[in-house]
């Protein structure tokens, strides 16, 4: 059995976030997705989710694709990896070839952990839907 992992805020869930869980899961046995906590957002972001951790976290539970739901309160995969032991990370390819994901990319090639890039959705944005928002008020 393939066990995969992913992970992200969620926040005003839309079809980008449904097309890298739905990628994800066909690409393993059993999905992870770990959600942002709202105190890892304001710290990363220096701004909470619009919306709360338990509301994004019942949203992506009631997903098909998706086996287990756990919360990420740090960004550090190689931590998330020691709890979980998953075969496989999905991230974005905006990752790609970075510092940060050249060096989980070492670590897990020596621990046999295979590393997905998928790519963003055309066009969605959570960051433009909130500015698209914010303007129409």
């Amino acid at each position: 059995m393939i066990t995969g992992y992913t992970t992200g805020v969620y926040d005003l869930f839309h079809v980008g976030h449904l097309n890298i869980l739905r990628n994800a899961r066909g690409a393993c046995d059993r999905l992870i997705v770990g959600i942002s906590t709202d105190e890892l957002v304001k710290a990363k972001k220096d701004k909470y989710p619009v919306i709360p951790y338990h509301d994004r976290e019942e949203i992506v539970r009631s997903l098909r694709y998706v086996d287990v739901v756990v919360p990420q309160a740090h960004i550090d995969k190689y931590e998330a990896w020691k709890r979980l032991k998953f075969d496989v990370l999905f991230v974005g390819d905006d990752w790609y070839e970075t510092d940060s994901w050249n060096e989980y990319e070492r670590k897990f090639k020596e621990l046999g952990v295979k590393i997905v890039y998928f790519p963003r959705t055309p066009g969605i944005s959570t960051t433009d839907r909130k500015k698209r928002f914010s303007d129409s008020q």
